[in-house]
């Protein structure tokens, strides 16, 4: 097996400093070793929410690979002098492994969103990426006390790859849980991706997102409802790296 990636602590959190490429490829060689690999993935709203929630940061950093989700983050790590490669999307490496997945017969499992978008998405599955088996699939909308049952399921289906469309922090929690029971070669939190992919929800434009104005394309689609939430988060998120950014200014002179 090749070394570990090199990490990079970004505000607190220690991220996998890998590019798509490399993170597809550390998937493959998971599922060709019968490994059971998990990705956690963190964006700007996230970071905020791990400063709050000592569940889902221990659930996020438990994850055997971290990676940067949000472009917010690949630009904070370059300001704070521990620069990220690239941003690895969470919706972009689902479908990376989708493609690589059909290309080796793979079984994949999808859980989550609402039962009419998972078949959706297994539909789309199966007509983009023929190659790839369907292992199963079932909605979210389990209660705590369903969850062992859920996970044991998955299990009985063998998958190599699970996606889970789930929101934060219960896709999270439910990784960090039943990844050992389930053994899936890769298990990925994708959240909302199911919805994208079933085209219930529409992805901002390539330009939008090189740009990392993702967040601003939903916030035009839906304002009232993500309004605040991105005003709170987006606010946090800048006073954290400026904190970072000024007590590494301070380590600095300190030891000059």
């Amino acid at each position: 097996m090749s070394a570990a990636a090199p990490r990079r602590e970004i505000l607190g959190v220690s991220l996998d400093a890998l590019t798509m490429e490399q993170a597809v490829a550390r998937c493959v060689r998971a599922v060709e070793n019968r490994e059971s690999l998990t990705i956690g993935v963190v964006n700007a709203a996230k970071a905020v929410h791990m400063r709050r929630d000592a569940r889902l940061r221990e659930s996020v950093t438990s994850c055997d690979l971290v990676l940067a989700d949000g472009q917010a983050v690949v630009w904070a790590s370059r300001i704070l002098g521990r620069p990220l490669p690239e941003r690895v999307a969470g919706i972009d490496l689902f479908t990376a492994l989708l493609e690589e997945g059909s290309r080796r017969a793979y079984r994949a499992y999808f859980l989550g969103a609402r039962p009419e978008v998972v078949e959706r998405v297994v539909a789309e599955v199966r007509r983009r990426h023929p190659g790839l088996r369907i292992a199963g699939a079932r909605d979210g909308y389990f209660t705590d006390d369903e969850a062992p049952a859920v996970a044991e399921r998955i299990a009985e289906s063998k998958p190599d790859l699970l996606f889970l469309g789930m929101t934060s922090p219960k896709k999270e929690i439910f990784v960090a849980r039943f990844a050992p029971v389930i053994r899936a070669g890769v298990v990925h939190g994708v959240g909302g991706s199911f919805d994208v992919y079933a085209g219930k929800v529409r992805r901002a434009p390539r330009l939008w997102q090189r740009l990392g104005l993702e967040w601003l394309y939903r916030l035009l689609q839906e304002p009232v409802r993500l309004g605040p939430r991105y005003l709170s988060t987006n606010t946090r998120f800048m006073w954290m790296v400026l904190r970072d950014y000024v007590r590494g200014m301070r380590k600095g002179h300190a030891g000059g």
